[in-house]
């Protein structure tokens, strides 16, 4: 993966730049926020909010109205209400300085499993990911000139340009809504635990209460127009699945469970 790294302090950017290198990133970097403005896409960005020439809040809005790359905020503002601002204007995780290369890595791998889940299926194998700034090979399950749309039955989902559609409708989705659908068609119609998806969407540092889940999924429910794409093991969590007679099967292989052991708790599934 390439990464824009946006940090306009040496004593930082360098040791950083240097341990994700050895971790296999290249990296790029961008004092300023209007050198990141116009720099060459990337695969994610690493974003630092106190820049000398603009805050890294509006770099952040002027990225995200623009682009979907991820953007991943890494700050010393540890104050709640920076954080909030950080992920309300589209930042997609959140690390307060000081942190160490490995849990930024984890970070990364977090984000990139959520955004672009094909590309860390991939990359679990060892294998080659396609990268966002090639042309990328096509493959039997995959377009080659829209590698990130993902369909389920008459369900439509562009991970890139984050548009949803149902056969020929475009549905409006909120951020959150959005990456619940994006986080349940990861792996169609298989069982996502209800802390997994907070942990994809809400990020694993989000202590409020988990009812806030059930009430966007009901307004996803509603958008989708049939209850039934969504289903709920109460207790457990949820499950993405074509209505019966609305399209083809869920996904390019048939639903199936996923081999954690299921439970009657809400609790995260054993590693």
């Amino acid at each position: 993966m390439r990464l824009l790294l946006v940090e306009d302090d040496d004593r930082i950017a360098a040791p950083l730049a240097e341990g994700l290198s050895r971790h296999g990133f290249t990296v790029d970097r961008a004092a300023t926020g209007a050198t990141a403005l116009v720099a060459p896409t990337t695969d994610l960005v690493l974003l630092d909010l106190g820049l000398p020439d603009m805050d890294g809040i509006d770099v952040c809005r002027t990225l995200r109205s623009r682009s979907a790359v991820p953007i991943i905020m890494i700050t010393a503002r540890s104050e709640e209400t920076d954080r909030v601002a950080g992920l309300e204007v589209g930042a997609d995780d959140y690390l307060v300085k000081p942190f160490g290369v490995r849990e930024l890595v984890a970070r990364i791998r977090a984000v990139t499993r959520r955004t672009h889940p094909r590309r860390h299926f991939s990359s679990s194998l060892g294998t080659a990911a396609p990268s966002a700034v090639s042309s990328p090979t096509p493959t039997r399950h995959r377009a080659p000139a829209t590698p990130y749309v993902q369909h389920v039955g008459p369900l439509t989902i562009d991970r890139r340009t984050r548009e949803v559609t149902v056969g020929e409708e475009s549905l409006a989705l909120t951020p959150k809504e959005f990456g619940i659908l994006a986080c349940l068609a990861g792996d169609p119609g298989a069982v996502w635990y209800r802390r997994q998806i907070m942990d994809e969407v809400w990020g694993p540092h989000f202590f409020g209460p988990t009812r806030t889940l059930d009430v966007h999924v009901a307004a996803l429910r509603r958008k989708l127009g049939a209850p039934s794409w969504i289903t709920t093991l109460h207790g457990v969590g949820f499950r993405l699945a074509v209505p019966s007679g609305s399209g083809t099967s869920a996904g390019p292989t048939p639903p199936r469970e996923r081999r954690q052991p299921m439970t009657g708790t809400d609790t995260r599934p054993p590693a």
